[in-house]
């Protein structure tokens, strides 16, 4: 289990984990509970590049959100393995 500290988001971090480049059991603390449950079932058994291309940049609050988060906690991911 992979575990990412947001910045700049209602959310603190995301925990994941990623197998065979499936993106799995993905879980926001904190944020808003629907959304982030939302983009949580909506991502898992995705690919993990797909899933970085389509939530990359999506803005909210300072430039961020809770679904861009992800995408640079899995480029991060994928810098490190």
């Amino acid at each position: 289990m992979e575990i990412y500290k947001t910045v700049g988001t209602c959310s603190r971090a995301i925990s994941f984990e990623v197998e065979n480049d499936i993106v799995k059991n993905v879980v926001f603390d904190g944020g808003c509970r629907g959304n982030t449950q939302g983009v949580s079932k909506l991502v898992e058994g995705r690919n993990i590049d797909e899933v970085i291309n389509l939530l990359k940049g999506i803005p909210c609050r300072g430039g961020t959100s809770c679904p861009d988060q992800l995408a640079q906690a899995l480029e991060k991911y994928k810098e490190n393995h």
